[in-house]
C-alpha cells in the first residue's frame, strides 16, 4: 500500500456518517490531563510576570545622541 492509499483509506473513513466516535475513559483523562497542564503552566507563568517587582527603566535609558556608534569620526 502506498501512501495515496492510506490517505484514501482515511478520508473514506472519514466521510462514513452512520458511524460515530465517542472518546473512551482513556482518551477523556489524557485529554483532561494535557488541557489542565497547559492551563496551570500558563497560569503560573502569567502569575510570575504579572507579580514581578517594580523596576525603575529610566537609569537604562539613553538618547541616541548619547550613544557614541564611532561611524562619525571619519566622514568623507
Amino acid at each position: 500500500m502506498n501512501s495515496s492509499d492510506w490517505v484514501m483509506l482515511i478520508l473514506a473513513d472519514a466521510n462514513a456518517p452512520d458511524e460515530v466516535h465517542t472518546l473512551t475513559a482513556g482518551g477523556w483523562a489524557v485529554m483532561i490531563v494535557s488541557v489542565a497542564s497547559v492551563l496551570a503552566l500558563v497560569s503560573f507563568c502569567l502569575y510570575r510576570v504579572l507579580n514581578l517587582p517594580p523596576v525603575d527603566v529610566e537609569e537604562h535609558l539613553k538618547g541616541p545622541l548619547g550613544i557614541d556608534t564611532g561611524d562619525t569620526k571619519d566622514m568623507d
